[in-house]
């Protein structure tokens, strides 16, 4: 690695804990993600995580007081710490570690869905509580509040496969090693994984309920005191999600492109 790129990533990741976008530990963790990535794809890369962490910023930033409520009811904020860098850059880590180490073209296109699934999920959950409508939970097809896990609104499901095929768009624009057929792979795949995400969310996902207001949240705590348990598993959060469902989608989109290869 060059020192231009070196000092690029390290200006991006100071830029994100200035701007509020990153707590100092999702700074460490997103520099150490960037060295990875451009370790295996050169500056290209960089430019592939760079459209994910931006525009993920950038969302979160997107009509900040309207989802003012709906950060009360999510165990984050728009200011990201070091378990949500990892839980949504983390499957491409690894991804470009395994690429680094076979050279072999799948991991590339395992470590950019996965980029594909996070910004996918990402959008959906940043422009989704924008639609004027309640969305649906998928485990009962009724209305529950905005920012409910496993619930989708239209809004939420265009704004999804929209960020995937962002990624795959800049994807086959930088990289010849990517055709035509991979980049709809790529956008399939991320897209799966954010609807991945969502079941994940409605069935295994551990949910709340603040003992004081009732407020249904992520947050083991409200209102400064424990709250009860109301579904899920204790272990499986909402970093545990993000990143098992990004690693499905790239763990995916590898299968299939071995299968048609």
């Amino acid at each position: 690695m060059n020192e231009a790129n070196l000092l690029l990533i390290l200006a991006v990741s100071f830029l994100g804990w200035k701007t509020k976008n990153l707590s100092g530990s999702g700074a460490i963790a997103a520099f150490f993600t960037g060295i990875t990535v451009v370790s295996a794809f050169g500056w290209k890369g960089l430019i592939v995580l760079g459209a994910f962490f931006g525009t993920s910023s950038l969302w979160s930033k997107f009509r900040s007081s309207a989802k003012a409520e709906i950060e009360k009811k999510l165990a984050k904020t728009s200011e990201r710490d070091w378990q949500q860098v990892v839980a949504n850059g983390g499957s491409a880590l690894i991804f470009s570690l395994l690429y680094i180490i076979t050279d072999d073209a799948v991991y590339m296109l395992g470590a950019f869905t996965s980029l594909a699934a996070a910004n996918a999920d990402t959008w959906a959950s940043e422009i989704g509580p924008l639609s004027k409508s309640d969305p649906i939970s998928i485990r009962n097809l009724a209305r529950v509040e905005k920012g409910s896990s496993g619930a989708v609104s239209l809004l939420g499901t265009l704004a999804s496969l929209a960020g995937s095929l962002l990624i795959a768009l800049i994807s086959i624009l930088l990289f010849k090693e990517i055709s035509a057929e991979a980049a709809v792979i790529i956008t399939c795949a991320g897209f799966f994984g954010s609807l991945a995400d969502t079941i994940l969310g409605a069935y295994v996902q551990i949910e709340y309920r603040c003992r004081r207001c009732g407020l249904e949240t992520e947050s083991p705590e409200h209102c400064g005191v424990k709250a009860e348990g109301l579904k899920g598993f204790s272990f499986i959060n909402n970093e545990f999600v993000n990143f098992s469902s990004s690693f499905l989608a790239g763990s995916l989109t590898i299968m299939i492109s071995n299968v048609i290869c």
